[in-house]
């Protein structure tokens, strides 16, 4: 009988129980073959290749994929002192055309003042939107002094005007920005957390960079969480801003993500690598307040599993007025605002917005943006913006 047959099954089994080696070696012996066979190299086929994707870190909080792109160095800027940037933008404030200036000091240095001139200045007041209290407020406390005191000279209106309109910003309040990180009971480091809320349209992403530029200036390291995830180019817009002074930027690889899990994972970075300040941008729409509310809701209990916000920042257009101060409301209701962001103060704004608005939400102007510079966002003084309004 033709043993062959039994050669080839036996060694058939053994290829398949000794596993790699044994294949290797046939593999070679058919290789060797066909070279002598044919004088040519034998074909190998290659499992395709498998791209690996980059890594990206998810949270806790949905797993939204967020990533954080180093900036370039190169182009890193150094953003200037904060201090006396009110005093170098007083000039703007100054020739904003504000009725609080030169028309009411025009008024009150009258010889002898008319029924018609204090109408004339409550009108002035009510037109740079000052509010009907306030306004009623800083009336009567000048008409009682000027009757009182006699004041006619220039020198001596200006004073008195510039001393109730600091009174009536109301200078004891707390505008400090809380920036300062803390340590847990264990040693863990948090960060200070920002958000930064508005209606889309009042430079709120754009108020977030120059913010960051405030920091840096300050001394302070920064991570941009770029939780307005809705809106087209929101997070390209505030990456760029942050790379301009060396900030990393974390956002979602897509838009219309949570905004929620990009706030947690950039609060988790700013604990991780001790960072100082966390300032997160968020998304502005007022069509629906119940979705505005759960939204920033959200946010904040999401992000407070790492750290806490320390400040909820409301970024408001100040050539708005009223629809302004309409809009600010609702935000005051529903996210806990500790501080208002005034923007857009430089043209046609009305300062008078200042007093109505801390007057309404019972909530200081920490930061008051005077123009289109980067670094045109300035720490709020009362007495520099009065000498400012008053030139």
């Amino acid at each position: 009988m033709n043993e062959l047959p039994w050669i080839e099954i036996i060694s058939a089994v053994v290829v398949l129980a000794g596993g790699g080696g044994i294949a290797g070696l046939l593999v070679a012996r058919r290789r060797r073959r066909g070279q002598d066979q044919g004088g040519g190299q034998a074909t190998v086929e290659r499992a395709p290749e498998v791209a690996v994707e980059p890594e990206v870190s998810t949270d806790a909080a949905g797993g939204a994929p967020v990533e954080a792109p180093a900036p370039p160095r190169e182009a890193v800027e150094t953003p200037a002192p904060t201090a006396g940037r009110l005093v170098r933008l007083r000039d703007r404030l100054a020739r904003s055309g504000s009725p609080l200036g030169a028309r009411l000091l025009s008024v009150l240095s009258r010889d002898a003042l008319t029924e018609d001139d204090w109408d004339e200045i409550e009108e002035e007041l009510l037109l740079a939107d000052v509010g009907a209290g306030p306004t009623t407020e800083l009336l009567d406390a000048l008409r009682t002094k000027v009757r009182v005191l006699g004041v006619r000279e220039p020198v001596a209106v200006r004073d008195l005007l510039r001393s109730e309109l600091v009174t009536l910003l109301e200078p004891g309040l707390d505008r400090t920005l809380k920036t300062e990180p803390s340590t847990t009971a264990d040693g863990t480091h948090l960060p200070a957390v920002t958000l930064v809320v508005g209606v889309n349209g009042t430079g709120k992403t754009t108020t977030v960079g120059k913010l960051a530029r405030v920091l840096v200036a300050d001394g302070r390291s920064v991570v941009l969480g770029a939780a307005d995830t809705f809106r087209a180019a929101a997070a390209d817009q505030l990456t760029t801003w942050g790379n301009r002074v060396g900030v990393p930027t974390v956002r979602s690889d897509r838009e219309g993500a949570d905004p929620a899990s990009v706030a947690f994972e950039a609060v988790a970075r700013g604990r991780d690598e001790k960072i100082d300040v966390v300032l997160v941008d968020t998304a502005g729409r007022l069509q629906n307040k119940a979705g505005l509310m759960d939204e920033l809701g959200k946010i904040v209990r999401v992000s407070s599993k790492v750290a806490a916000p320390s400040e909820v920042l409301l970024v408001l257009d100040a050539t708005t007025g009223q629809n302004g101060l309409s809009q600010a409301r609702v935000f005051a209701e529903v996210a806990g605002v500790t501080g208002i962001v005034l923007t857009k103060l430089d043209g046609t704004a009305k300062g008078g917005i200042v007093v109505q608005v801390q007057r309404e939400l019972g909530v200081p102007v920490k930061l008051i943006g005077l123009g289109e510079g980067p670094d045109d966002l300035a720490p709020f003084d009362v007495e520099e913006f009065v000498d400012g309004i008053l030139g």
